[in-house]
């Protein structure tokens, strides 16, 4: 482009302060001469306007148009034939089925979901759904509610409705967009949806139990700050407790019904409501019969469990790895963190246990705040949550990368016990939890006898190996409370083998074991073809454990 400034001789004029009476005739006849060249020659430039698009054309994933992963905003994570990862909704649909049948005619379902809990004013923590709506719904966004009334003479034998927060702009705002009780429909398959700000007016109509109708009923799982979701313990159901008069109406308003005997007010909270029909012989708690159901995980929540593991596997690889002696503790629970993270783990399935030397001497040291001694074996107990499904792995190993004469022993004990443990997890077995707790407890006594310790009735149980060895794993880690240890353990069972031995520093054992502490967990699925170690990854055989440890394996 030619340029638009002016002759140099004009600059350097104005630029000097000069006079014109102090320029010479022939001087000023040559500027005068340019100027007006330059005047002849000067062509304004032209202004050239960037073009924008009055309007951009939506992205199709970003925000993301519901409130949890979608096969549109997120096909990295969610394939088009699944509700949620990994999981199709006609498993979601199953499982609705099997719970409403188990459940007999008449039932009526209330499942609450989680609600957000903070951590301090108005810092929350981020959510996590109520495991046994989630495994109902496949619906992650919290304060939502779920109802399922039996309905034998439809073709689905039920019928579902949900209760979700409402779309609302000022929310998606802040915190994005929801489902609302339009997606509810459309995409979680709900019969009816409302927002969840009716649900005390049309509970008082659920609650209201015909004679053959029973309820079940399940309260958040979590107090929260909401008004709708504060603490409270609901009264025996053998008796009605007197509480009941603080959340029902004593006079005979019109927002007061009665249901079956127990006072029922719409402008109650709904846990409140809920609370009170527990308390009559009608209702009974919803987690029991959902548990037993949950303790049978399908093919594809195996498949969830086992990615879960993999990718806890790996970080305890590189953990062993990365252990240097004048560490931190500190330092090995932020590298499993990390190493689970990058690999598509949503958060840690419990905080973990990094228990350096005598700290593995306490069974749940989760403070992680010392500093790692050469001669120090590690504890680590840690597992990721991918998909809303959980791992639990325990491995020990040396700071220096190579176990002691001592460690070596008592770590071969505790090897041996588990894997004879791993090994009884048969269906054809009928084993219970309690007999092979029993069986652990033999086991290393035996083994323990072998390297030098002279034991007497008790001491494995009371001293040396305080805990249990085994509970089932799932969607929670201590997966489905209300199992009895009892039962027999049938295929598509998933629990932990995780027997330990901690020496004190006590003068009735070896001293060369004294401040020891061993632990090895698995976790292990029945199937007909024997026991599924889902954590076989992970180093655990001396050699594997040594060879992590000096960066020959991960």
């Amino acid at each position: 482009m030619r340029s638009t400034s002016l002759p140099s001789a004009i600059r350097a004029s104005s630029s000097s302060g000069a006079t014109s009476s102090s320029l010479c005739p022939v001087r000023r006849r040559v500027v005068s001469r340019s100027v007006e060249k330059a005047k002849r020659t000067f062509v304004p430039a032209q202004i050239h306007t960037r073009q924008y698009s009055l309007f951009n054309s939506p992205h199709p994933s970003k925000p993301p148009p519901y409130g949890q992963p979608h096969p549109v905003s997120h096909p990295h994570l969610i394939s088009t034939d699944e509700l949620t990862p990994g999981i199709p909704p006609e498993e979601y649909e199953a499982r609705r089925k099997r719970l409403i049948e188990s459940l007999g005619d008449g039932a009526k379902v209330v499942c609450m979901g989680g609600t957000v809990r903070l951590m301090s004013q108005s810092i929350f923590y981020r959510f996590r759904q109520a495991t046994d709506f989630y495994y109902l719904t496949g619906f992650n966004e919290p304060d939502a509610t779920l109802i399922l009334e039996s309905a034998p003479s439809t073709s689905r034998g039920y019928k579902y409705t949900l209760f979700v927060p409402p779309k609302d702009a000022h929310d998606a705002l802040w915190e994005g967009e929801r489902a609302g009780v339009e997606g509810a429909v459309s995409v979680f398959g709900a019969d009816e949806a409302y927002p969840n700000t009716s649900l005390s007016y049309h509970l008082s109509n659920i609650l209201n139990l015909s004679h053959g109708q029973t309820l079940y009923a399940s309260l958040p799982p979590k107090p929260s700050p909401s008004i709708s979701s504060q603490p409270f313990h609901p009264p025996s159901p053998r008796r009605r407790s007197s509480l009941l008069k603080l959340f029902s109406s004593a006079s005979s308003s019109s927002s007061s019904s009665s249901t079956m005997g127990v006072d029922i007010n719409s402008n109650d909270p709904p846990h409140l409501m809920i609370a009170a029909a527990l308390s009559s012989e009608f209702a009974q708690p919803l987690e029991k019969p959902i548990q037993q159901l949950r303790m049978i995980k399908s093919p594809l929540e195996i498949q969830q469990m086992k990615k879960a593991a993999d990718i806890s596997s790996l970080a305890h690889t590189k953990v062993m790895r990365s252990a240097k002696a004048g560490g931190r503790e500190r330092d090995l629970e932020a590298t499993f963190e990390y190493e689970c993270g990058i690999r598509g783990a949503e958060r840690q399935a419990y905080v973990p246990v990094v228990a350096s030397g005598a700290n593995a001497l306490v069974i749940h040291y989760t403070r992680n705040d010392c500093v790692l001694d050469p001669n120090d074996l590690v504890l680590i107990d840690a597992g990721c949550e991918y998909n809303m499904y959980c791992s639990d792995i325990t491995r020990t190993f040396p700071v220096s990368g190579q176990f002691s004469d001592p460690q070596r022993d008592l770590y071969t004990a505790v090897l041996n016990a588990q894997k004879e443990c791993v090994r009884r997890c048969t269906v054809e077995g009928g084993v219970t939890l309690s007999e092979l707790h029993r069986a652990s407890c033999g086991l290393l006594l035996e083994e323990l006898r072998q390297i030098g310790f002279k034991l007497t009735v008790g001491d494995v149980e009371r001293t040396l190996y305080p805990h249990f060895l085994s509970h089932h794993l799932g969607s929670d880690l201590h997966d489905c409370p209300t199992r009895d240890r009892s039962a027999t353990l049938v295929e598509g069972n998933v629990i932990s083998i995780e027997p330990g031995v901690y020496v004190p520093y006590d003068y009735k054992f070896p001293k060369a074991f004294h401040g020891l502490g061993i632990r090895i967990e698995d976790e292990v699925a029945f199937t007909k073809d024997g026991p599924l170690v889902l954590s076989a990854n992970a180093p655990k055989e001396i050699k594997d454990v040594e060879g992590a440890c000096q960066g020959l394996l991960g």
